[in-house]
């Protein structure tokens, strides 16, 4: 497996510096214009001149290297592509030619992807499964025999196998803690499944705001905060330490591919209690029988964006805040909200719900009952009403107006000026009240309990 690891990707290498040869060698920067019209000035010699490479182009090229040991030239290794499945290496083409097509045009959404890059460490071997024979399945394990492997590869099942299943593909990935086995099945016995309109009522409804404040992962706009995990910040200084490590130890030698494979353990262990904690949150949300679930669209990107540089007249680099910026950085990837937000809308799909995404804007500053901008500061983390007699939290305020612009009850503010222009507050703040004085009661029952 690892050998077959280490030809896909050379394989896949050798396809991506391809196209970047002829991506440099079949352009031009001179632009010559002529009144409508715009030549394209191209000199190279006529032997260099050939078609772009495409996937089929780069797919006729494994018959060739079948036939002989392929060298690799850094480091003069021996690499026989005739060891790997064929459906295999077709696999790492395709791959190849997603990468570009998502580069160079986009996904089907329009939105592209970075300049695809070489890999120092391929993970996955896609097998089809005209290269697999299931010899036998027991309770709690699967035998299959692949070609060009020899001997069976068994698999231990974590659940059972549906009956009158067919088997499409399996992906076989290398982890740091060892090789897992994806099935694809196709189960014609699974009925077509067609969701039923939902639409959102106040009391069907629930809002939810991204909090990353102290202790609190998400607060809801009934008035409850769940708690975060911080899986990176509780395994940081461990972390450090074994990096450390590992840097002083020679390269190449025993010792530091050792610590390297405790790094990278430690790495997964983070990443699985991270993804741990995003479905019991997610299940903790759809357990409250809500319909629809209104979350921020943010714009995660750019929350994790290094501040611009600053310089003076001189040329001088001048503070600009980064490195207050760098921990709240690491804070916004520790709680990975993106990965619970796709978590989020698979398990509520299950269960009949639907999590939508909506506008933040002024959701955080504006008192959720009364058209008055109250925290207009980040600091500000309650505020006392003394004309209602209550305390307004700022996160679950901030997920009641998330709610209210779910329901298109949240009022239009003028981004220029920042006044309000057309209000629906008072069709809500009989409602809103009764959600934060009943807060305001449970803590106070809560506080008697602990007397």
């Amino acid at each position: 497996m690892n050998n077959w690891l280490r030809v896909c990707q050379y394989w896949y290498n050798v396809q991506i510096g391809d196209r970047f040869r002829w991506w440099e060698q079949n352009r031009s920067n001179y632009v010559i214009p002529n009144g409508d019209f715009c030549y394209i000035s191209c000199s190279l010699p006529p032997l260099e001149l050939r078609d772009k490479p495409n996937f089929y182009s780069q797919k006729k090229l494994l018959p060739e290297k079948k036939k002989d040991l392929t060298i690799v030239r850094h480091s003069g290794e021996l690499l026989d592509f005739s060891i790997v499945p064929s459906q295999t290496l077709q696999d790492v083409s395709k791959r190849v030619n997603l990468a570009f097509t998502r580069f160079i045009k986009g996904d089907t959404n329009g939105s592209r992807s970075g300049k695809p890059r070489f890999k120092n460490r391929y993970r996955t071997l896609r097998i089809e499964a005209q290269a697999i024979k299931i010899k036998r399945v027991e309770k709690n394990w699967l035998y299959l025999q692949i070609s060009k492997l020899s001997g069976w590869l068994k698999v231990r099942l974590h659940r059972s196998l549906p009956q009158g299943f067919s088997l499409k593909n399996i992906l076989i990935t290398r982890k740091a803690d060892g090789w897992y086995c994806t099935l694809c099945l196709d189960d014609p016995s699974v009925p077509h499944f067609t969701p039923d309109i939902i639409i959102p009522t106040w009391d069907n409804s629930m809002g939810i705001d991204a909090v990353l404040y102290e202790n609190d992962y998400l607060a809801t706009s009934e008035g409850d905060k769940l708690p975060s995990v911080k899986s990176y910040r509780k395994n940081q200084k461990q972390l450090a330490e074994i990096s450390q490590r590992k840097n002083a130890k020679k390269k190449g030698s025993k010792a530091r591919r050792k610590l390297a494979k405790k790094e990278g353990r430690q790495h997964q262990r983070i990443a699985r209690a991270r993804k741990d904690h995003a479905y019991k949150t997610a299940h903790a949300l759809v357990r409250s029988d809500k319909k629809v679930f209104f979350v921020e669209d943010l714009n995660l990107k750019g929350l994790r964006k290094r501040n611009k540089t600053k310089k003076d007249h001189k040329g001088n680099y001048l503070p600009n805040g980064q490195s207050a910026k760098s921990g709240l950085n690491k804070s916004w990837s520790d709680a990975s909200f993106g990965q619970f937000f796709d978590i989020f809308s698979y398990i509520a799909e299950k269960a009949g719900a639907v999590v939508k995404k909506v506008n933040p804007a002024y959701t955080s500053q504006l008192l959720s009952y009364r058209d008055e901008f109250v925290f207009t500061d980040c600091s500000i983390r309650s505020y006392y009403d003394a004309i209602e007699g209550i305390v307004v939290n700022r996160d679950v305020n901030s997920s009641i107006n998330l709610k209210r612009v779910g329901l298109e009850l949240f009022p239009t503010i003028n981004r220029r000026s920042g006044k309000i222009t057309k209000s629906k507050t008072d069709s809500t703040t009989k409602e809103v009240l009764a959600v934060l004085k009943g807060i305001l009661e449970a803590n106070a029952l809560s506080s008697d309990e602990r007397g």
